[in-house]
């Protein structure tokens, strides 16, 4: 057992920048925060900004644009620390393998995968239905005349076109990395250009009245809450905030590029705090401009805009906004399906999976078959699949994924950097080292230990506290006098982790971008992933086990025995930096 658990907590030496990287280094700027921006800005826009004005929240939509903008970036800035810390390819995965240990990357690697096949599918069914919506759905009656599927888990037609869309992408970055992004700057400086066009030309038609409608103006026959700025109440606005989240899912593609980017230990950083940026302003301006110019109760949850432009009259600007929804989620499959086969790469670099996904054709310099691999297992997705099913398993392995990445920030900032140890007898030491009466100047094993077990417990306390949040909204109404006292005892114990964590010493080693105001942040970070979490559904939760119990099985009958750690513990005298083929020790050929 203690073999067994030594090999999970194995981790990876973080002593390599990837400059022995095989895949080409020709990232700028520019192409990483054009990634970051295709990635992300798309369905927010086109369809998340009229949705949740017109179910959760009303115009205070803008408000839940800014609550998830500030989620976001709170994992935006954990990401950006690691990618200067860590400038290699495989995002959360490679940095969990460095700070906690080989079983916890493979879990979050596996996550990611989810992540992106879903986010993959589920933007080509979109981009799918977009079309299909402007020709009258032509393209979904004639396929249910062709084949109509009758499964409750499945959709209601093989959707080919999505499947299509998804062939192509991977074609397209099969073919060569810095080629694909070229094309995916220009499909979002088309993008942007469109929401410039909805912001100006909509602008014109925005009254302010519509943000303060009184309940006797609303139709009888609507139900639209109470009217005003806040229609739905706070609790609408945190309901909407939750799904806006969802808008901002994908900016963590530009950290998987650690060994594509020209300097990323600085561009990567930057790049993810421009892109946050860009997409805040342009989704805060669109829900702004759209609830503005009409009542937030008229609004359409699934094309607002065109909508809108019905509404107006403005059929020419109508079609420039489709047209330019349809270049932002041709971006989106990009900037979706882009890190895939990247973190397909980085775990087979590293032994866990399947060693023949890591070959690196010699000639476009991408990993071909992760890539093709990719492209099949997410266009299988959308061919099957509707949106809605996709959808409803896509978040919550982003956000399990963005709850380590802060645990891992954590873990590295108090890391040990000394031999100091203590007894069994030292517990005087151990009780003054809490609060550090013993005026600890740097990290050491004691005050290391300190902080994981904290961690952990905090997360626990979270993990209560959210669950009587979401679900015990009765008892709290109802001031249920046991479940107010559990919460009070668990939000205490709660602050008093934190308050130890932040007496400990801290890694004072300056990089090129740190979290501000650790441990604050990366433990608000993961309080705010870890309740979001726990508002998904008990569905969602089972096919999320049943993912895991696949990737818990490749890991326990092929991963474990063929680590690369494995190799390199039974042959010590090689090293990563050492070798010209990195991986040699694991029996990877050199492609």
């Amino acid at each position: 057992m203690e073999t067994l658990f030594n090999a999970m907590s194995r981790k990876k030496p973080n002593d390599d920048d990837g400059s022995h990287s095989k895949l080409a280094r020709v990232l700028t700027l520019l192409d990483l925060t054009g990634l970051g921006v295709g990635s992300t800005l798309g369905l927010g826009a086109y369809v998340l900004a009229g949705s949740v004005a017109y179910e959760q929240a009303g115009p205070g939509v803008v408000v839940s644009f800014v609550i998830a903008a500030l989620a976001a970036a709170i994992a935006g800035l954990c990401y950006a620390e690691f990618a200067a810390r860590v400038p290699k390819a495989g995002s959360a995965y490679i940095y969990t393998y460095i700070t906690i240990g080989e079983f916890a990357a493979f879990t979050i690697g596996w996550n990611l995968m989810l992540e992106y096949i879903i986010g993959t599918a589920s933007v080509a069914r979109g981009l799918s239905g977009y079309i299909d919506a402007l020709i009258d759905y032509r393209i979904a009656g004639a396929m249910r005349n062709i084949w109509e599927i009758r499964v409750s888990f499945l959709g209601s037609y093989p959707d080919v076109f999505s499947f299509m869309v998804v062939l192509t992408i991977t074609a397209l970055l099969a073919y060569g990395v810095k080629e694909s992004t070229i094309l995916n700057n220009v499909f979002t400086g088309v993008n942007l250009l469109v929401i410039a066009v909805v912001l100006i030309s909509v602008g014109t038609k925005a009254d302010p009245i519509n943000w303060n409608i009184k309940p006797e103006d609303i139709p009888s026959d609507i139900h639209a809450g109470v009217g005003g700025f806040l229609p739905y109440g706070i609790a609408g606005v945190m309901a909407g905030a939750a799904k806006c989240f969802y808008g901002y899912v994908g900016f963590d593609c530009i950290a998987t590029t650690g060994e594509e980017a020209r300097n990323p230990s600085k561009n990567i950083p930057l790049a993810i705090i421009f892109s946050l940026l860009i997409i805040f302003l342009s989704y805060s301006g669109v829900a702004t401009v759209l609830t503005m110019a009409l009542p937030y109760y008229l609004q359409d949850p699934i094309a607002p805009f065109p909508n809108l432009f019905d509404w107006l009259g403005w059929q020419e600007i109508k079609w420039i906004v489709s047209i330019g929804a349809i270049f932002s989620l041709c971006t989106n499959s990009l900037g979706a399906m882009f890190p895939l086969p990247r973190v397909l790469y980085a775990m087979a670099s590293d032994g866990i999976m399947f060693q023949g996904l890591r070959r690196v054709n010699p000639k476009t310099k991408t990993p071909i078959l992760a890539t093709i691999i990719s492209g099949l297992v997410s266009g299988t997705m959308a061919l099957l699949f509707d949106l809605q099913q996709l959808i409803d398993m896509m978040s919550i392995g982003t956000l399990l994924a963005y709850t380590i990445v802060a645990v891992s920030v954590m873990v590295l900032r108090y890391d040990k950097q000394d031999n100091f140890q203590t007894t069994s007898q030292d517990k005087s030491i151990i009780m003054k080292q809490l609060f550090n009466l013993n005026i600890a100047k740097k990290p050491n094993s004691l005050t290391s230990k300190i902080v994981k077990v904290c961690l952990l417990v905090y997360a626990m306390a979270v993990c209560g506290i959210s669950a009587l949040l979401v679900h015990g909204q009765d008892y709290l109404s109802a001031q249920h006098p046991l479940v107010l006292t559990v919460l009070a005892a668990l939000s205490m114990s709660m602050l008093i982790f934190y308050f130890v964590i932040a007496c400990q010493p801290i890694d004072e080693t300056k990089l090129t971008f740190q979290v501000p105001f650790v441990p604050f942040v990366p433990m608000l970070s993961m309080f705010v992933n870890i309740y979001l979490m726990f508002q998904l559904d008990a569905a969602t939760w089972i096919s999320f086990s049943l993912w895991l119990s696949v990737g818990f099985l490749i890991y326990f009958t092929y991963g474990i025995r063929h680590s690369a750690l494995a190799s390199r513990s039974r042959s010590p005298t090689f090293s990563e930096s050492q070798l010209e083929n990195p991986f040699a020790t694991a029996g990877v050929e050199k492609v």
